[in-house]
């Protein structure tokens, strides 16, 4: 049996290792930190969260519900430790980071078959023999950046990420907000800072007086639309806010009976709820400008913030042009690229990748043809994407239900109701999951 190499101690590359060690393949993990770190990561943790510590919606029959519960079947190690980590998030899996990242440490510590290198990877030896997992992430080091693309040929693209502020619980005036969850679905977990019309064009006006961090000369702001820091929407118009991460639809104040004008959502950071981040509220602002601004959120103007947001640059390769959807080169089988380098988007959806990646892994050191994910279930749906998109407008992607096929156009005319659709496309993507799982070499 090869030997299975995986490079970078994020979210798919433990997934990955621990995946293709179960399955008995000999694994060495690769992770540079803490010998070298990189812009946005704060310790040398594996599986640290970086930017918000939430998994996405566990409400039934959402896409990323959808996506987590085939994970749950196919026996993701990383989930399985995300739902025993787990914080109170209303209708969302949020975990509690220290204790997410010391789980999944344990859990490669405690593996036989797993050897840890803390080293840099500075490059890609496409003859060894070892299939090798590069899932080294958005913040890839430029040395091994350099080396990709010479192996593959292809420029990388590149946009940019952010990291949301996060507070210290005690410093919230807790007379000024409320908890409540959206829509009431799910337990009131979030704290919600409701804003007037008046406080609201304050927060505004002083949020277009800010500055923005000035960027290197070798850098580019190519934002990701899915991940827009508040700084960029307030300046493509003043309600922008209002329709993105300051909605105030669905979160009903107590104390008036109504939505607020607009509103921030805090989701806690650890099950203590001694800290908690300021949800979507990623920056590109100076810190002197975020201490001023940020307090004038209702509830946080006493506040002492834990960190300040920060914005950092990310890079994933062009999958379409040189991916094929069991996530192997084209021109070089042998080396395979999983988590956000391949153009997923969202801690899940990394994961997720890394599940695949030491699946198939496994079977190629067994001399034997891995067979994808099938295209009706969320997984597939998003190898499918990343390996067939359009290749000039390809851009990261989380999970969503217009990723997965659609039904048949004569079902479509006969449900109306959206969440009827959902729900069958659900339905039809497990049985399909769960009939692939069967058949599957890593699970005989």
């Amino acid at each position: 049996m090869r030997e299975v190499k995986v490079i970078g101690g994020g979210l798919a590359g433990p997934e990955a290792a621990l995946q293709a060690a179960e399955a008995g393949c000999k694994v060495t993990l690769y992770e540079m930190r803490p010998h070298r770190s990189t812009e946005a990561h704060q310790t040398a943790d594996f599986a640290e969260l970086v930017c918000s510590n939430s998994l996405k919606s566990e409400t039934e029959n959402s896409a990323p519900w959808l996506l987590k519960q085939e994970m749950r079947l196919a026996g993701s190690f990383l989930l399985r430790e995300a739902d025993a980590s787990a914080v109170p998030a209303g209708h969302a899996l949020a975990v509690d980071r220290a204790e997410f990242s010391g789980r999944v440490a344990k859990l490669i510590e405690d593996h036989p078959r797993i050897q840890v290198v803390r080293e840099e990877v500075t490059s890609l030896d496409e003859t060894s023999g070892a299939i090798t997992i590069l899932a080294s992430g958005p913040l890839t080091s430029p040395t091994l950046t350099a080396e990709l693309q010479r192996l593959t040929g292809a420029e990388h693209l590149a946009f940019y990420d952010s990291i949301a502020p996060i507070v210290d619980a005690s410093t919230i005036d807790m007379e000024r907000v409320y908890f409540a969850a959206r829509w009431d679905r799910g337990t009131a977990d979030y704290i919600n800072c409701p804003f007037t019309r008046e406080e609201y064009d304050c927060f505004i006006d002083a949020m277009l007086d800010t500055q923005k961090v000035e960027a290197k000369e070798w850098e580019k702001l190519d934002y990701f639309e899915g991940c827009l820091p508040i700084d960029e929407l307030v300046r493509r118009g003043r309600d922008t806010l209002r329709f993105g991460p300051m909605k105030p639809a669905g979160l009903t104040n107590p104390k008036t009976g109504r939505w607020p004008y607009a509103a921030v959502q805090l989701r806690k950071e650890n099950l203590r709820a001694d800290s908690y981040n300021l949800v979507g509220f990623q920056n590109h602002m100076k810190y002197g400008d975020q201490q001023r601004v940020l307090r004038l959120i209702p509830g946080l103007e006493n506040a002492t913030f834990l960190r300040y947001g920060q914005i950092h640059r990310n890079t994933y390769i062009h999958s379409p042009s040189l991916l094929t959807e069991t996530l192997q080169l084209r021109a070089h089988p042998g080396i395979m690229i999983a988590g956000q380098l391949s153009g997923v988007e969202g801690y899940t959806e990394s994961i997720a990748s890394g599940m695949l990646a030491g699946r198939y892994a496994a079977t190629l050191a067994r001399s034997q043809q891995s067979e994808p994910a099938p295209r009706g279930t969320a997984h597939g749906s998003l190898m499918h994407y990343i390996t067939h998109a359009e290749a000039k407008r390809f851009q990261p992607a989380n999970i969503t239900f217009d990723l997965l096929p659609p039904l048949e156009e004569e079902l479509r005319k006969k449900i109306r109701d959206k969440k009827e659709r959902h729900r069958i496309q659900c339905e039809r993507a497990l049985d399909a999951w769960r009939a692939w799982m069967a058949n599957s070499p890593t699970e005989k």
